[in-house]
This record gives structure tokens, C-alpha cells and sequence, in this order.
């Protein structure tokens, strides 16, 4: 019995395009492998949700204006003098005016240390914490490439930053408002603000720190990389800040204290004058995007390329 011989079109192989055309199974991965399809970011949002540490920070987030609610419902000493307190006196004042200006209250006196400890604890807790426990080169060798693992990290860490933001205000707003009624924002740099357009101030208040918050996140993440302690990750981007804002108030550097990244970080009061001083503001922006691009490209240059043992 003769055969024929095999034509080269009946042969299997990528010349006839039956063979493994796709580049990641020629490069040995498993048939069906997709980095995309690895570390879902819902997955990750709700493994972090599960963790003690996101619920205790979301729930204070919530307690706060609670808290500062059931302080406000002390006698006040008149004589206890607010002398001398500057813009805190002022808000602390106007705190009970309603439920706009106990919200802008509870902004102020969270957003130059406790929003910076829980963005700190949410960015600076995503790698270090996987390689304390040892489970960080489990994830890569699942395989989760190593700029997904870092992207998705991020993605929620600061998704987790946010809903903080907004569980503080939000929740201040609705208390305030129940206490004190809805009424006009009222400041000691400007006239009285309509409701309506106290509110839209007070989102855009929401948005800026929210941006300068960007610069403790991506501080947090660097900081995440280069150690496997979470507590210094977070301890050190807090840290950090605080010199920051230290060397912000002395005068004798001069020009010097614009580049640090805390000079600009209460300029979302210029948005309670009248007419709103948005000079500053942009600034600000401009300062901690570049902070914070900063930052994450160094995370993700020295990710990729370190040694995983842990």
C-alpha cells in the first residue's frame, strides 16, 4: 500500500496558521491564559473589604461627625476664649450655622492628619501586607503579571480612599443637617452662600483634597513597594507628610516651601471667599498630580524588577 505524502498545507505548525499562533502559548503559557482575566478588581474589592482593618476605617469615617456632633451638644464656656484660633475659631463658630457649615468643620479638622493616616493605611497596607503574610509570590506565580497585581492594588486602594472621603462627608452632611437645619454656608471671608451653591462648594472642596490626597497615596504605594512592613509603609508616608507640612511654616526657606507637597494643602479654603481665589487651587492640582505620578512610576519601576522571596 503506497501513502501519499503529506502535502506542507496538511502538516500542523504556524505556517499554515494551525499551530500556536497565539504569542502567549508559544511562549509556553497555558492554553486560554489571559493576564486581563487575572485579579479581577472586584475580587480584590471585596477581599479587602473583608479585612478588619477597611472596616474599622470606614466605620470611624462614619462616627466621626457623629462624635463631633455629640461634643457640640456640651455647654460652651464663653470665657474659654477663642482667642487667637484664627480660621479654626471661625469654623468652630460657624460650626452649628448648619448642616453645609458642620460638614466644611468636620473637612477641617480631618483633612490635615486623620484623612492622611486612613489614605496612608488604605495605599501604604496593599504590597507590604501581601509580602508580610508571604503570600506575594503565591499571586505572581498564579500567574498575575506583576503591573496587573500593582495596577489592581492601586485601582481599589484608592477606590477605599475615596469612599472614605465621601463616608465622612456624607455622613457629617446628613447629621448637620438633621441637627442644625439646611441653611446658607456661611464664612468669615465672605457673605452668606446660598445653599444651592454652598453645597456645589463644598463638592469642590471634596474633589481638591481629594486630588491632594493623591500625593499620601502614591507616597503610601512607593513606600508599600520597597518594604515588606506595612506598618512603616504607612507610618512613613504619614511621617513624611508631617515634616512636610513642619517645613512648610518656616518662612526663612522662602521659595523652597512651594515644591514641598503640603504648601498648597489648604488652599481649598480660597473657595469660601468671595469671589472664589482659585490660583492656589490649581496649583495644588498641579503639585500633587506630579507628586503622585511620581511616585507610582517609581513603584511600578521598582516592582518589576525587584526579587519576590516573600
Amino acid at each position: 500500500m503506497s501513502t501519499a505524502a503529506a502535502k506542507p498545507s496538511d502538516r500542523p505548525g504556524p505556517a499554515n496558521g494551525s499551530g500556536p499562533t497565539d504569542p502567549l502559548v508559544a511562549a509556553g503559557a497555558a492554553p486560554g491564559y489571559r493576564p486581563s482575566a487575572t485579579l479581577p478588581i472586584w475580587a480584590e474589592f471585596r477581599r479587602q473589604a473583608s479585612r478588619r482593618r477597611t472596616q474599622l476605617a470606614l466605620a470611624f469615617m462614619v462616627l466621626l461627625p457623629l462624635i463631633i456632633l455629640i461634643a457640640f451638644q456640651f455647654p460652651q464656656d464663653d470665657d474659654d476664649g477663642r482667642n487667637g484660633g484664627g480660621e479654626f475659631s471661625s469654623l468652630v463658630d460657624l460650626a452649628t450655622a448648619g448642616g453645609l457649615n458642620f460638614t466644611l468643620f468636620a473637612l477641617f479638622v480631618s483633612a490635615s492628619f486623620l484623612l492622611v493616616v486612613v489614605v496612608a493605611l488604605f495605599c501604604g497596607d496593599t504590597v507590604a501586607s501581601e509580602a508580610s503574610w508571604g503570600s506575594l509570590r503565591y499571586l505572581l506565580a498564579v500567574p498575575v503579571p506583576r503591573a496587573r497585581l500593582l495596577a489592581v492594588k492601586l485601582v481599589v486602594a484608592l477606590a477605599y480612599s475615596g469612599l472614605a472621603l465621601l463616608l465622612l462627608a456624607g455622613t457629617a452632611l446628613l447629621a448637620g443637617t438633621l441637627r442644625y437645619g439646611w441653611s446658607p454656608l456661611q464664612s468669615t471671608v465672605a457673605a452668606q452662600i446660598p445653599a444651592g451653591d454652598g453645597l456645589l462648594r463644598l463638592l469642590a472642596i471634596l474633589g481638591y483634597l481629594a486630588v491632594v490626597l493623591l500625593t499620601v497615596a502614591g507616597l503610601a504605594f512607593l513606600l508599600s513597594v520597597l518594604t515588606d512592613a506595612a506598618l512603616g509603609a504607612v507610618g512613613g508616608a504619614v511621617l513624611l507628610w508631617i515634616l512636610s507640612s513642619i517645613l512648610n511654616q518656616i518662612e526663612a526657606l522662602g521659595v523652597l516651601r512651594e515644591f514641598l507637597p503640603t504648601h498648597y494643602s489648604n488652599a481649598w479654603l480660597g473657595l469660601l471667599s468671595t469671589p472664589m481665589q482659585t490660583d492656589d487651587i490649581v496649583r495644588g492640582c498641579i503639585s500633587a498630580i506630579c507628586y503622585a505620578t511620581l511616585f507610582w512610576s517609581l513603584a511600578f519601576w521598582r516592582f518589576t524588577r525587584k526579587d519576590v522571596v516573600s
